[in-house]
C-alpha cells in the first residue's frame, strides 16, 4: 500500500522540479513552456499526462499562467518567488570571471573611480541595470583633517574612513604661521578623528567653545562641521540602462515607467536598502535580497526584479541589479555577491 504522506511529498517535489524547468526555459527562451518541452529537456521521469496534471496544479496555485491561448505557460511573480526561495546554491563565478573582477577593480584612483568601475562591472556581468550606493555618510566616520597652506589661503582637506575626500578653501588672517595651522589641525584631529559625522560635529563645536580666543581654530572647526553637515545626501551610480531596450517585451507597456523610476534616486535607495533589512532574503544567500515584480512598492517597478546586497564593514553601502522578472536569478545573485565582496576588499585596503 502506498504511503500517502510520502506520495504527497514526492508529488510536491516533482511539481517544484516542473516549476524550475518552466522558469529556466522561459528565462532562456522568453517563450511560453509546454509540457512536452519540460518532458524532453529535463528528464523528470514521468509521463506527459503527469506533467500536464502538475502544470494544471501549479496554475491553480497561481505559480504559472497562460499568456495567451497557446498550450505553454510562463511563471507568475509568485512562481518566480518560489523558484528563488528554492535555490539551494547560487551560481559560482568562473575563475576567469573572478580574475576579471579583481583586475578591473585593481588600483583605483579614488572613491569615485572605485564606485564607477564597480557599477560598470556589475552591469557588464549581468547585462542588466546596475546600481551602486556610495558608502553611506550616516555610517561614515571622520578619518583625518589636513590643513595645507596656500599663501593667503589654506586648503582644508576632509577625509572620511570610506575614502571620500572633501576640499574647502579658507581665507587666512594675515601672518598666520604654518605652526599655527599645524596646531589647529592636531587639535581638530585629536578631538574628532574616528568619530561619526554627528559626533565629530558635536566635538568640534565643544572644541571651539573651549578656545574662545583662537579665531583660527573656531573658523576651521565651523568650516569642517558645516561640511560634514552638508554631506548627508546619499549618492548613487547607475550603469547599463540601455540594456532595458533588449527587454521591451518583458516590460510590456511599462518600460517608460521603469525608466522614470530609475531617475528617482530616492526610489532606488529604498530598493537597495531592502538588502539591509533582509527583505526578500534567500535561503541560499541570506545576505542577498530579491524583490520580484509586485513585491516592489513603487508602481513603476512592478514588472521588474531587484537583486541587492550590502558591502563593506558593517554594511556601509548597498549595490544591486534591476531587470525584468524574467531574470537569471542564480547567476545574478552570484555576480552581485562576488562584486560586493571584491568592493569590500578594495575599500578595506584603501
Amino acid at each position: 500500500m502506498i504511503d500517502r504522506p510520502k506520495e504527497a511529498l514526492m508529488s510536491g517535489e516533482r511539481r517544484l522540479q516542473v516549476l524550475r524547468a518552466i522558469v529556466e526555459d522561459h528565462v532562456r527562451t522568453s517563450e511560453p513552456v509546454g509540457s512536452r518541452s519540460v518532458l524532453e529537456r529535463h528528464g523528470i521521469g514521468v509521463s506527459a499526462a503527469t506533467i500536464r496534471n502538475d502544470m494544471a496544479i501549479l496554475e491553480a496555485e497561481g505559480l504559472i499562467q497562460a499568456p495567451h491561448t497557446s498550450a505553454g505557460r510562463v511563471p507568475t511573480d509568485a512562481g518566480y518567488r518560489q523558484f528563488v526561495d528554492s535555490i539551494a546554491q547560487v551560481r559560482r563565478l568562473t575563475p576567469a570571471e573572478k580574475r576579471a573582477i579583481r583586475d578591473f577593480l585593481a588600483d583605483p584612483m579614488d572613491l569615485d573611480d572605485v564606485v564607477e568601475r564597480t557599477v560598470r562591472l556589475l552591469a557588464a556581468l549581468t547585462h542588466q541595470v546596475a546600481v551602486v550606493q556610495y558608502p553611506s555618510l550616516t555610517r561614515s566616520a571622520l578619518q583625518h583633517v589636513e590643513l595645507v597652506p596656500m599663501g593667503e589661503r589654506a586648503m582644508v582637506v576632509i577625509i572620511t574612513d570610506s575614502g571620500r575626500v572633501e576640499q574647502r578653501l579658507l581665507d587666512l588672517p594675515r601672518d598666520v604661521a604654518d605652526d599655527a595651522l599645524h596646531t589647529v589641525r592636531d587639535r581638530i584631529n585629536g578631538a574628532a578623528a574616528g568619530q561619526t559625522f554627528l559626533s565629530a560635529r558635536e566635538r568640534l563645536t565643544e572644541l571651539a567653545a573651549h578656545h574662545p580666543h583662537d579665531p583660527l581654530l573656531e573658523t576651521v572647526c565651523t568650516l569642517v562641521a558645516s561640511t560634514l553637515a552638508e554631506e548627508r545626501e546619499e549618492r548613487l551610480a547607475l550603469a547599463g540602462t540601455s540594456s532595458l531596450v533588449r527587454h521591451t517585451t518583458d516590460f510590456g507597456g511599462s518600460l517608460e515607467t521603469v525608466i522614470s523610476a530609475l531617475e528617482e534616486h530616492v526610489v532606488l535607495l529604498r530598493l537597495l536598502q531592502a538588502s539591509e533589512r533582509a527583505d526578500g532574503a534567500t535561503a541560499a544567500e541570506p545576505g542577498i535580497a530579491v524583490s520580484i515584480g509586485t513585491e516592489n512598492d513603487h508602481r513603476g517597478l512592478q514588472t521588474a526584479s531587484v537583486v541587492s546586497t550590502t558591502y563593506g564593514q558593517d554594511g556601509i553601502g548597498s549595490l544591486g541589479v534591476l531587470g525584468p522578472t524574467r531574470m537569471d536569478y542564480s547567476g545574478t545573485m552570484g555576480a552581485v555577491r562576488a562584486v560586493a565582496a571584491y568592493l569590500s576588499e578594495v575599500l578595506e585596503h584603501r
